[in-house]
């Protein structure tokens, strides 16, 4: 029997940043079947020369993402967060990208992060440690 998957709720969004939202969570598809050297290479050269992100503007690129696609508000969030940091360099800007694990149970874990604050995530978030980051240039 399969468990339940929780949507996060999602929030209503102008139109044009639901086309943006739309076209990053496109292009974060394919990126999220690279393997984890090719992917952190991409992610590597979309963050050169952005300025870092606000929290509140990482904020709101996770719940454009979140409101355009059932996958990336559900269980995605390898996608969901590839889709994030993309939404955010589209209007210039990059936060840090992380992708971890937690031992007790094991699970692995995708989020972007802001001054090293998961954004958008819950309280659970703090139990992952980061085993591969993209980070904003300071």
């Amino acid at each position: 029997m399969s468990m339940p998957v929780t949507l996060e709720a999602s929030a209503r969004v102008p139109r044009g940043r639901r086309l943006l939202a739309r076209a990053a969570v496109a292009v974060a598809l394919p990126l999220a079947r690279l393997s984890p050297r090719r992917l952190r290479r991409v992610l590597g050269a979309l963050a050169r020369r952005a300025r870092p992100a606000t929290e509140a503007e990482a904020l709101a690129a996770r719940r454009a993402v979140v409101s355009v696609s059932k996958r990336c508000a559900g269980q995605g969030c390898l996608q969901r967060s590839i889709a994030t940091a993309v939404l955010c360099r589209l209007t210039g800007c990059w936060p840090d990208w992380c992708t971890g694990v937690r031992t007790e149970p094991f699970r692995a874990h995708a989020w972007v992060e802001v001054d090293g604050r998961p954004v958008g995530e819950g309280e659970d978030a703090r139990y992952y440690r980061a085993v591969m980051t993209v980070p904003a240039r300071r």
